[in-house]
């Protein structure tokens, strides 16, 4: 894919997708020959303008900036344009805990015990500094993840792990509402009151980070079920059984913790993500940053070592030098060097080849398209109106007997090529070059205070820059 620029920001291939964005290498470039590789959340395009995504994905933004944290991933910027909407975070580089796992189905699919408690500590210590996050005024925001999974923890190459993805967080004071009704996050990884649609406190993330411990000790999922009802029953009535019955040598004070975060009254579970990460290092001692880092090169070095490489590229400049417009390719465009959806595939760095000019048209071919695309139009014409003056043709199954009059014309009938007058029209109103009306997009509210009026800045290229104070 041939890189994009998209303000300060030259956008590269996708690093992951998701269902809301995709993640892509980005290149910061400021003057005195200043750059910076970031990692840029880009929203789809089918969302950029529905207000109520674009509400959530600058949710995540507005609260993931409110929380600084080794164990958290940082964001550095938000930017809009009139068709783009972009969330600027500090690259990582790591794999998802999500695929270290699904890699070791291949071997032994258990994490060693020492670095799980590692892998296990780091998320709970990045949960607790999201759940203490407070706003401008030091009151607290109540934030709640509600979406802890593998997929959405990063062990970086430094042995440190990181928790992604406030997209769907509840907060306080979100400018995002979530529908009556409307469960979000993953299933498997659910508390039980989340589940039931109850309101949620920390101890559901609690709840959470203590399946996914399960999970890394066991090398199983905790709970799996062809449907969405089996999980949720399993979720809310099945027995948990303890980590050493899968794994007999698991640590017994470490079996002891991890059901006491599963409980399913949240009263019983530890109070604090803090309180569970001291529980979790006296019931093991957690890996150094090294050891982790060393498991993660063992399972992930090949996808690590292409996605290194491909980082070189970009910052020595051996890819296209980008566009300075910040429309996105069509869907045909650059379909071979896309992002590969293949968790070990490298990403590649391709540039799409130049198009051949087209050779002017003689004007006696000019002539004679316009002579047969008349004389086309034509038959068509007559063949309508000879179609709709025949009576149809529909027969009811076995039956000789002709149709009454006035009946609808059958599948033979339509397959040979009769049309009903509102099936025409509806065919003609779907016919690709039909102008739509986009609806255009609502404005932001106004900052009350006196520095955020307006809420953004603007750079040279008339782009827009968000505040994160302001949002």
């Amino acid at each position: 894919m041939e890189p994009i620029r998209i303000g300060r920001y030259s956008v590269y291939e996708a690093i992951s997708r998701g269902g809301m964005a995709t993640v892509h290498f980005g290149r910061f470039t400021g003057p005195g020959g200043f750059a910076r590789t970031v990692a840029v959340k880009r929203m789809h395009a089918h969302l950029c303008n529905d207000a109520r995504f674009a509400a959530m994905f600058v949710d995540e933004a507005r609260l993931a900036s409110r929380v600084s944290h080794p164990n958290v991933a940082a964001t550095l910027d938000v930017l809009a344009t009139s068709d783009e909407l972009l969330i600027v975070m500090e690259y990582l580089h790591g794999e998802p805990l999500g695929r270290l796992l699904r890699k070791r189905r291949d071997g032994p699919a258990r994490v060693p015990p020492g670095i799980a408690s590692a892998i296990a500590c780091d998320v709970l210590e990045g949960l607790h500094a999201a759940h203490e996050a407070t706003d401008e005024d030091g009151h607290p925001l109540g934030i709640v993840h509600r979406d802890v999974s593998p997929d959405n923890v990063l062990v970086g190459a430094d042995g440190t792990s990181r928790v992604l993805d406030f997209g769907v967080a509840k907060a306080v004071r979100r400018l995002q509402v979530t529908r009556e009704g409307l469960v979000k996050g993953k299933i498997a990884y659910m508390a039980p009151e989340q589940v039931r649609g109850e309101p949620l406190e920390r101890t559901a993330d609690v709840y959470a980070a203590s399946v996914v411990l399960w999970e890394m000790l066991t090398g199983e999922p905790l709970f799996a079920g062809e449907r969405d009802a089996d999980v949720v029953e399993k979720i809310l009535y099945g027995i948990v059984d303890a980590p050493t019955a899968i794994v007999a040598s698991v640590p017994e004070a470490l079996n002891e913790v991890v059901l006491r975060g599963l409980s399913r009254d949240p009263r019983r579970r530890f109070a604090t993500a803090r309180d569970m990460v001291h529980a979790v290092r006296s019931a093991l001692r957690p890996a150094a940053a090294a050891e982790v880092s060393d498991w993660v090169e063992s399972v992930a070095g090949s996808t690590l070592a292409a996605r290194a490489s491909a980082l070189v590229a970009i910052e020595r400049g051996d890819v296209t030098r980008p566009r300075a417009d910040a429309g996105r390719p069509s869907a045909g465009a650059g379909g071979a060097t896309g992002a590969h959806d293949d968790d070990d595939a490298p990403t590649a760095m391709l540039s799409r080849p130049p198009r051949r000019p087209r050779r002017p048209r003689a004007p006696w071919v000019v002539v004679a398209a316009s002579v047969l695309a008349s004389g086309m139009l034509a038959a068509v014409a007559l063949s309508s109106r000879t179609v709709d003056s025949r009576p149809s043709r529909a027969r009811s199954p076995g039956s000789n007997e002709p149709p009454p009059p006035g009946a609808a014309p059958s599948a033979i009938d339509l397959a040979d090529g009769a049309t009903r007058p509102a099936e025409s029209a509806a065919i003609d109103s779907l016919t690709p070059g039909v102008s739509t009306v986009r609806k255009p997009r609502t404005p932001a509210k106004p900052s009350r205070r006196g520095d955020c009026e307006p809420p953004y800045t603007t750079d040279t290229e008339g782009t827009r820059h968000y505040k994160l104070e302001c949002l």
